[in-house]
């Protein structure tokens, strides 16, 4: 069984904010506001979720089965 990490630090493509924020185990996050510069992020094309796109660590679904709710 593989090892999830749950800390991810989201970095913020508009103003380069970054923070560390613990992902849920059990959903996709589509939207996350940015709390400097309130830009809403929402994932890139072909990624499940903000971690995914934005963070340092991928989401938990993805890093334990490579694929994830929303694909």
């Amino acid at each position: 069984m593989k090892t999830v990490v749950l800390e991810s630090t989201i970095t913020c493509p508009a103003c380069g904010h970054r923070k560390r924020e613990t992902m849920p185990i059990d959903a996709c996050v589509w939207f996350y506001e940015c709390e400097r510069c309130k830009m809403v992020l929402r994932p890139k094309p072909g990624d499940c979720c903000v971690y995914c796109s934005y963070g340092t660590m991928a989401c938990p679904p993805v890093q334990q089965a490579g694929s994830c709710c929303a694909r």
